[in-house]
């Protein structure tokens, strides 16, 4: 391989890195390790979890920011008015999963309240109102569009962009594997009405 090659594939294996580990520790198995831990590990896992995925974050972003770039695609002229579409789409999106969603469970601060109570862990409703009467999921919906509409498209953040938008695909397919298994027929007849990431069919009845 060209040595100019090397700072892109070096940068492809860190966000595949990323993408693994954030995967591995949200799996079944992690899941079931940490519940059976209890205490203080399920208390906090959540919030563990979380400053993990942000801290190893960091050095994949800087590492990028350094490499020197050239762009593939700009949005100029007509396409400015693409790219408000589909960021607007995206902050819709976030916000509205935001209502959706229990939003103390996904911070973990639910979890660490939970256990400074003495109090078990409940399991979380099955919603499918607000945004998820559109989308099975609103928050990798919106991580789509801003991947592919936040500044220009270069050399260097494109491979990153393609692995990040398969990241989004395959963990989706991973979360209703675990939605499947937990909450059973329900959740089956929830995805036959409502499509998983782009809202083409309408809103659910």
């Amino acid at each position: 391989m060209p040595k100019e090659g090397l700072p892109v594939l070096r940068l492809s294996l860190l966000w595949i890195g990323w993408c693994v580990l954030h995967s591995l520790l949200i799996t079944a198995k992690a899941n079931d390790w940490v519940q059976r831990r209890g205490g203080a590990v399920r208390g906090l896992s959540r919030i563990v979890y979380n400053l993990c995925a942000v801290v190893t974050l960091v050095p994949v972003l800087w590492y990028q920011s350094s490499l020197p770039s050239q762009t593939v695609f700009a949005w100029a002229g007509p396409w400015r008015l693409a790219q408000a579409v589909l960021l607007a789409y995206a902050l819709a999106m976030f916000e509205a999963g935001k209502r959706s969603y229990e939003m103390g469970h996904f911070h973990g601060t639910r979890q660490w309240r939970e256990y400074r109570d003495g109090r078990q862990s409940g399991d979380l409703p099955f919603r499918t109102t607000g945004a998820l009467r559109w989308v099975r999921h609103p928050w990798y919906s919106g991580g789509l569009a801003v991947v592919w509409s936040a500044g220009p498209v270069t050399d260097v953040n494109l491979v990153p962009r393609i692995i990040l938008s398969l990241y989004f695909v395959v963990g989706t397919w991973l979360e209703e594997q675990k939605l499947l298994a937990s909450i059973g027929q329900p959740y089956a007849d929830y995805r036959r009405q409502v499509p998983m990431l782009l809202p083409w069919k309408g809103r659910r009845a």
